[in-house]
């Protein structure tokens, strides 16, 4: 096949169609076809999977327990998908092709071309700054007067986001300080709904400028209402006093934990989830999550599953 018949196969696949054009044709270009005899193995469980399979042709069975009745959500055709991203991890199921079978397999060394785009990635092509920074862009229209309009893919959630205000607020009290001053303390005050659609304009009040420390008041206008206030303090670097703190709990480092973006696409490629279930979070739009959360005991459970009971 070639790149473009691949790629109009690709669009129909649940799990890509959140991706752009350019991100399915980088990925039709580095696919493997893949062909089974009906009876064959593709994965087993508890072994490595080489990376994700997305069927073009036949149909292959997830095998449930023994004497289990009804397994036709476990069925799977063409433009169904099965497999891991993640090199080394290994599968919880078995599936056989129950035809003559042929795969397109995404190996899991090509897996990142699934990643949507990331806040904080900058587009290396063009070199254009990352969203964050395009957020945080605030234009001047006076010595402490700085005015920014909600931009288009930015984070939302039907609304101005929360952390917008304040990152917005923040650059703008951290123009009006002395370089050498970092913030150390922060009050925000959410007082209005923001409107998407108007810009938002951030008014700076120099509180107090001394020689170790400057404050600083930010409100956030639209309509000539004031719909967001933060207090910001800067301090000089110093040597602080020794505090008595309580000992951090051992938790895993972040890096060696799955990302959010991880997380949903393990839960996609579940084969022990229902099919239908799996397609329909596949194909949901998922908003840029504006910050980085990874859990350290993710809970990967639906309702359509029972989770094991464990202490909070």
């Amino acid at each position: 096949m070639d790149t473009e018949s691949v790629v109009e196969f690709l669009v129909n696949v649940p799990l890509l169609q959140r991706l752009p054009t350019s991100s399915l044709k980088r990925i039709a270009q580095v696919l493997v076809l893949k062909r089974y005899d009906r009876g064959d193995y593709v994965v087993r469980e508890d072994e490595n999977v080489e990376g994700l399979y997305f069927l073009l042709q036949g149909q292959a069975q997830v095998l449930g327990p023994v004497g289990e009745e009804d397994r036709s959500e476990f069925l799977l055709q063409r433009f169904d998908f099965f497999g891991r991203g993640i090199f080394g991890d290994v599968y919880s199921a078995d599936v056989v092709a129950v035809s003559e079978l042929t795969c397109f397999l995404l190996m899991s060394d090509h897996c990142a071309l699934l990643e949507t785009k990331s806040i904080s990635d900058s587009d290396k092509e063009l070199d254009t700054p990352c969203l964050v920074e395009r957020i945080l862009d605030l234009e001047s229209l006076d010595l402490n007067v700085f005015r920014v309009l909600t931009l288009s893919d930015a984070p939302t959630f039907g609304k101005v986001y929360g952390g917008q205000f304040v990152g917005q607020a923040l650059a703008a009290a951290s123009k009006t300080v002395e370089f050498m001053k970092i913030v150390h303390n922060l009050h925000s005050y959410f007082l209005l709904v923001g409107d998407l659609n108007i810009p938002i304009i951030y008014e700076v009040e120099r509180l107090r400028d001394g020689n170790n420390f400057a404050t600083r008041r930010v409100d956030a206008r639209q309509k000539g209402k004031t719909i967001f206030t933060l207090f910001a303090s800067f301090q000089r670097e110093q040597q602080g006093f020794i505090h008595q703190e309580s000992t951090m709990p051992h938790v895993p480092a972040p890096e060696t934990l799955l990302s959010r973006e991880e997380m949903l696409r393990r839960r996609i490629t579940d084969p022990l989830l229902p099919r239908d279930y799996r397609n329909k979070v596949a194909t949901h739009k998922a908003d840029t999550f504006p910050v980085d959360i990874r859990f350290c005991e993710p809970n990967y459970h639906t309702e359509q599953t029972k989770s094991p009971p464990r202490l909070t």
